[in-house]
């Protein structure tokens, strides 16, 4: 029961906040400070486990469940609830538990009416995404993959900026269209199942390996590919994503970045390829050149911003376009990079995120033109800027370079071109990372602000997160080898006898050396 114990932690945590608020605002923050920290002890506690049951020094080599809750829901339907972590998810629930702390100490002071209602809203956004990383029933899935969004679009149409109401609505249509898409193809693979075998379930691994006929499977594959590409988001579904982060509160655009964005990715590893390989080892191709082309184009809009959120924003479509290309590349370095650059990419641009709502609450004002000569009133913000745009823009020695790089050198081995041309997004993101601290931070005091340097708290949570992220710079083997036997067995779930080649789409002469779904030794 520990899976359902961490979503019931934070479902509950959420009720007790806007109960506990009427009387004292500061024991909602308080609340789901504990639950949160509950959470990361149960998370922690399955990590463990995972290493006790297996009587080793490691992890399970073959994918193995780590833990499992598997209970009837409404089994007429087959429908259950079917959780369980392997190294991929519990990373990914760790990644969730603590960008929640992060999210939370950056609202502790800067949201101050209904304080109540919007923990409620931040705890049960948690608790969705965890339920998206931990569901191995199709139907849970959807359910959790919902659930995320309701309480999303109030944090943006509530506490919001200028034209929350605008960006919420989008944001809720975007991602609402498409995940009814997904939920057809999901309607569809149980219904085919059920015909094909007399089994009628919704359960993810029952359904594996599903006979479906090349017509029907590119449009069932399609349905979840669209889902899980607006939320990446990849170009070009990724128009809701800077008007969403710009108007959310500091807390939401944390949540955007670091954990919503990343469900995309999990269901592109977890559920699109396993369950369709054939068909989307023909479609590669298209998703490789959309990966590139939102990488280039990412950067490229960065540039025009004069909104430093927005800015940031547009960075986010360029760095998960590394994740996309690294998951069809589909080999263990290309996986493994795309799992380092999901975690880096989350602490990085949440701490920008957070910097950004710091100086917007204290100078009201997101404009980079009436900015510049920051530093001198507010070192310690400037230097942890600093950090992270370095983080962002791929220094060697923190864990953003590493992600990139490892998916640049697994690409390298299915398509060089595609390698290529996405190396560029290192030049891209080099020259406008240092020009937005160049005009944040230096050169000439255009709007004659004074800023209040960074509190003691702000400081405790830039300081643990620098340290994560050169932590995962310089030493990421723990990561890699938590993950690395789930990754073996979601590839295998995958594997093709002879594959066709990703650019070509002609079966390769040498499949264990060119084939995306063979696995690398």
């Amino acid at each position: 029961m520990i899976l359902a114990w961490i979503i019931i932690v934070l479902l509950a945590g959420g009720l007790a906040a806007w109960f506990l608020a009427r009387w004292d605002p500061l024991w909602a923050r308080r609340t789901c400070l504990f639950a949160l920290l509950l959470d990361l002890a149960l998370a922690v506690s399955v990590f463990w486990l995972g290493h006790i049951e297996t009587g080793a020094a490691g992890l399970p080599e073959t994918g193995a469940w780590l833990i499992e809750l598997n209970v009837p829901w409404i089994p007429q339907l087959g429908i259950g609830l079917h959780l369980a972590v392997d190294g991929l998810s519990l990373v990914l629930v760790l990644l969730t538990i603590f960008l929640g702390l992060l999210s939370l100490s950056s609202a502790w002071s800067e949201i101050t009416g209904r304080v109540g209602f919007f923990h409620f809203n931040l705890m049960w956004i948690l608790a969705g995404i965890a339920g998206v990383f931990m569901s191995l029933d199709m139907f849970l899935f959807y359910f959790f993959w919902e659930m995320m969004l309701v309480p999303m679009y109030f944090l943006i149409a509530i506490w919001g900026h200028e034209n929350r109401q605008y960006a919420s609505v989008k944001f809720f249509i975007f991602t609402q269209a498409s995940g009814l898409l997904m939920l057809l193809s999901i309607l569809g693979l149980f219904f085919i199942h059920g015909a094909n075998t007399g089994d009628y379930t919704f359960d993810y691994t029952r359904l594996l390996g599903t006979q479906v006929s090349p017509s029907i499977a590119i449009w069932l594959m399609l349905g979840f590919f669209i889902a899980f590409a607006v939320k990446l988001p990849a170009v070009p579904f990724h128009s809701w994503l800077p008007d969403a982060h710009t108007e959310a509160p500091t807390a939401g655009s944390i949540i955007l970045a670091g954990l919503l964005l990343k469900t995309g990715a999990y269901g592109f590893i977890r559920f699109l390829i396993p369950l369709f390989p054939d068909m989307a080892a023909r479609f590669a191709p298209v998703a490789m050149g959309l990966a590139v082309a939102s990488i280039i184009y990412g950067a490229v809009l960065a540039f025009a911003q004069n909104d430093l959120k927005r800015l940031i924003a547009d960075t986010s479509i360029s760095h998960m376009g590394f994740v996309l290309l690294g998951v069809y590349a589909w080999n263990g370095l290309a996986l493994e990079g795309a799992l380092m650059q999901i975690i880096s990419h989350g602490i990085s641009t949440g701490m920008l995120f957070m910097m950004v709502g710091s100086i917007q609450e204290r100078i009201h004002t997101r404009d980079m033109d009436v900015m510049g000569g920051l530093w001198p009133d507010a070192p310690r913000m400037g230097g942890v800027m600093m950090v992270f745009a370095l983080a962002s823009l791929g220094l060697p020695g923190m864990g953003n370079f590493l992600g990139e790089f490892l998916v640049l050198f697994g690409t390298y081995r299915v398509s060089s071109a595609f390698a290529v041309i996405a190396s560029l997004g290192f030049v891209l993101s080099t020259i406008y990372s240092i020009w937005m601290i160049q005009r944040t931070f230096h050169g000439e005091k255009r709007g004659g602000y004074r800023v209040r340097d960074l509190s003691s708290r702000e400081m405790a949570a830039s300081a643990v997160m620098i340290a994560a992220i050169i932590w995962l710079g310089v030493y990421p083997q723990p990561v890699m080898d938590t993950a690395s036997p789930a990754f073996n067995g979601i590839q295998g779930a995958a594997k093709m006898q002879k594959a066709p080649d990703p650019v070509s789409g002609r079966p390769s002469k040498d499949a264990r050396a060119k084939s995306i779904w063979t696995l690398t030794p």
